[in-house]
């Protein structure tokens, strides 16, 4: 189903646009096909073979089937430069999580391109969870600034509910059309990163904790099973056959140690790890301090969880307690 909700953070409202171009836009902008121009007379219905959409309104399509497919590299084409070096700073959660505005849909879906009669360009975006269509208007232009309406609505339910109508602004910098606003709001990404790191900093220190326990869980099974630790996290692994080079205690995600923007470690305590005797620490640090984490985790040889901010580096026994 489609989101309920849009971009909802800004740094100035879009009536800006209005006092750098009063009274010269375009007069094409409804999206849809059967709107009569304010003319005498009308223009004629589009043909078969209908002229390809303007620049403007051609880089809002390949934006919008970029963002459906979550293809980061496409996206990021389509940004002003300063928001192309935001976008490469955010973490890959909040670059999803942005494309997913796009298209009010949750999943990774697949585009399909066409044309509607009056020859403007039609996007449908089908995920595993639900489809939306993407309607284009007509563009209103005045030099570097162009206006573009577009309804999306819920593909499953075409007959019931209106659309979400959205005014999205272009601006034209080194000869390409770049995205500048999402309805009556601009898009400023480095104001907006720091706020999407704040809230996904909290998410990703508790998942942190949670993962380190994971590990130490199936490091004391391992212990159980084979009498000995084990050497590294990747015997913790699966196979087609579980042994001792493959437990079949850890997924993938944590065989790699790194995921939700942490990285883990394991050092056995001491030259011995055979039996019950042998000793070993886990650590949890920000794969990326400040965007990813603040808080280090360590697992002490008695069994203890700490936390505490260390500046990204490896946290130890004298730290706070944690449950």
């Amino acid at each position: 189903m489609i989101r309920n909700e849009f971009l909802i953070t800004a740094v100035a409202a879009f009536l800006t646009l209005f006092i750098l171009a009063p009274h010269a836009f375009g007069q094409e902008s409804s999206s849809r096909p059967d709107s009569t121009p304010p003319s005498s007379t009308a223009k004629p219905a589009a043909s078969a073979n209908a002229p390809a959409p303007d620049a403007a309104s051609a880089a809002l399509r390949d934006l919008l089937v970029a963002a459906c497919a979550h293809d980061e590299p496409s996206s990021e084409k389509f940004l002003t430069s300063r928001n192309a070096e935001a976008f490469s700073r955010l973490t890959p959660t909040a670059r999803t999580e942005l494309m997913k505005r796009f298209v009010l849909l949750d999943g990774a879906g697949k585009p399909t391109i066409s044309t509607n009669p009056s020859g403007r360009p039609e996007i449908r975006c089908t995920t595993p969870d639900g489809a939306a269509d993407i309607q284009l208007g007509g563009t209103e232009l005045r030099e570097n600034i162009a206006l573009l309406p577009l309804d999306i609505r819920d593909a499953s339910d075409l007959h019931v509910g209106d659309p979400h109508h959205i005014l999205m602004g272009m601006v034209r910098e080194n000869s390409s059309w770049k995205l500048l606003s999402l309805g009556m709001l601009f898009l400023d990404l480095p104001s907006l990163e720091v706020e999407w790191d704040q809230a996904a900093s909290g998410n990703n220190e508790r998942d942190a904790l949670a993962d380190l326990k994971a590990i130490a869980t199936a490091v004391e099974t391992y212990r159980k099973t084979y009498s000995r630790l084990p050497e590294s996290l990747s015997k913790l692994g699966h196979a087609s056959k579980t042994s001792p080079e493959a437990a079949g205690l850890l997924e993938a995600d944590l065989l790699s140690g790194k995921t939700d923007g942490y990285v883990f470690r394991m050092v056995i305590v001491g030259a011995n790890d055979v039996g019950a005797p042998a000793q070993y620490e886990l650590s949890a640090t920000p794969a990326t301090y400040g965007r990813t984490g603040k808080l280090s985790f360590f697992r002490d040889a008695k069994g203890k969880f700490h936390a505490a901010d260390h500046q990204g580096a490896v946290g130890h026994s004298l730290d706070p307690s944690v449950d």
